[in-house]
């Protein structure tokens, strides 16, 4: 895949907001600021304080004025397993059994939380024909029991392609824990914001039936098991993997991930926000492996572009870009089994 256009305008400052010259395939320095717009959106690339993904309240439609409305965009936390039922929670393990987390044991196996904790990370910048990326990158430093070390590798790649109202993204692993059930929690698209459900019309989860949900379901709290739960089940893995909630300035905000059976568990619930979690990975690994997701993360008009769209790119599950760092060509998918490991 290559852009369709001229490059889109890219913006690299200082923290202080100084313009620095833009060099593709470096890497800058943490807390450096990035901004991209193309012909049909705006970002800002989540590099200090809440970071990962894109900045809350920054994505724009420019055709409608739309702003997504949460915290962000692929926001990233950390690395989780299943616990053992029955046990008690330690002091400063994941802590299950209330209305945040619902009734599913879980423990962490390494963090710090990426995007609460993190607070600065060096993007490293790519100018290709018609498209500019972005990749991020975090080794986690916080190991908890019963495993004993830290050093899983997180990166994420953000594309932004003139002519669309989406932008590609994907988050991998390389992994030095040794676990029977490892995944990956990120924020896809992204929590949101309203008051008693005014600002967006109504909610899609393809997995769900009915799909469409009105807003109104989402002004009382409830836990994430108690409704609009996904977990990933042998046959059952549905045809596509789309969230999505309707602005109430008319467009649909989109979170896609492309390979379904990447995900191994989704909610959506209501805790004051609407909480759009998503867990990737869920299988056994051992040290040295690699898994991860892919996305489009987007605005359009109806349920139907977005499954043309989806299908477009169905079954990717991460994103390599060809050609030189300097100069890169294009960008197209991988399979999951294609995905290698990141070097350090």
């Amino acid at each position: 895949m290559t852009g369709r256009r001229k490059e889109p305008m890219l913006r690299v400052t200082d923290p202080l907001g100084n313009a620095l010259p833009i060099v593709s395939g470096k890497t800058y320095p943490a807390e450096t600021q990035v901004e991209i717009e193309t012909d049909r959106t705006r970002a800002k690339v989540a590099t200090q304080g809440y970071v990962s993904g894109i900045v809350g309240g920054s994505f724009e439609d420019k055709a409608t004025g739309a702003r997504d409305l949460g915290f962000g965009l692929d926001v990233v936390d950390f690395l989780l397993e299943p616990a053992p039922e029955g046990e008690p929670v330690p002091e400063g393990q994941y802590d299950y059994g209330n209305l945040v987390h619902g009734d599913i044991p879980k423990r962490y196996v390494e963090g710090p939380q990426i995007c609460t904790q993190v607070k600065r990370l060096a993007p490293r910048v790519f100018v290709g024909d018609g498209f500019v990326a972005v990749r991020l990158r975090h080794a986690w430093t916080d190991a908890y029991a019963p495993h004993e070390r830290a050093g899983s590798i997180w990166e994420q790649t953000l594309i932004f392609p003139e002519g669309e109202r989406f932008f590609l993204a994907a988050d991998r692993v390389t992994t030095v824990s040794e676990s029977p059930n490892l995944f990956l929690r990120i924020d896809l698209p992204g929590h949101l914001k309203h008051s008693n459900g005014s600002e967006f019309a109504q909610m899609y989860l393809s997995y769900e039936e009915p799909a469409t949900i009105p807003s109104q379901e989402f002004v009382s709290d409830f836990p994430p098991d108690a409704r609009f739960l996904y977990q990933r089940r042998a046959g059952a893995v549905p045809e596509r993997m789309i969230r999505a909630y309707q602005h109430a300035k008319g467009p649909w905000l989109a979170g896609m991930t492309l390979n379904p059976g990447d995900v191994s568990e989704a909610w959506c619930h209501q805790r004051g926000y609407v909480c759009m979690i998503q867990e990737i990975g869920g299988r056994a690994t051992q040290a040295g492996d690699t898994f991860g997701a892919a996305y489009v993360i987007g605005w359009f008009d109806d349920i139907d572009a977005m499954q043309a769209v989806y299908d477009r790119y169905r079954g990717v599950s991460g994103w390599i870009l060809d050609g030189p760092p300097e100069r890169p060509t294009g960008y197209r998918g991988l399979a999951a089994e294609a995905l290698s490991r990141i070097q350090e």
